[in-house]
């Protein structure tokens, strides 16, 4: 443990910010995991409203540097493309 005050502090804070970072992960993974399932049920009403989100999620996610911008266009051509066949 750090003895200096400011590398406590610093600690702290980093510990704070992880707790963030694995709160909002989960919930973009949470919301990709609903417009999956509600493409599974064919809910075509319900999986429009589910990608919205997690196209959101997806695209904060990427913008506070939580995920790579790669891995955010591969995840939301999956989704684009599950709603794609959805609809046809």
């Amino acid at each position: 443990m750090a003895n200096i005050k400011s590398a406590i502090k610093r600690a702290k804070k980093s510990e704070a910010n992880r707790e963030h970072n694995i709160m909002f992960k989960s919930a973009m993974r949470t919301a990709i995991r609903t417009f999956f399932v509600k493409a599974q049920e064919k809910d075509v009403s319900g999986a429009k409203e589910a990608f919205i989100t997690a196209t959101k999620k997806v695209d904060k996610a990427v913008s506070k540097g939580l995920i790579h911008k790669n891995k955010a266009a591969r995840e939301k051509s999956r989704l684009s493309k599950t709603l794609n066949e959805l609809n046809a």
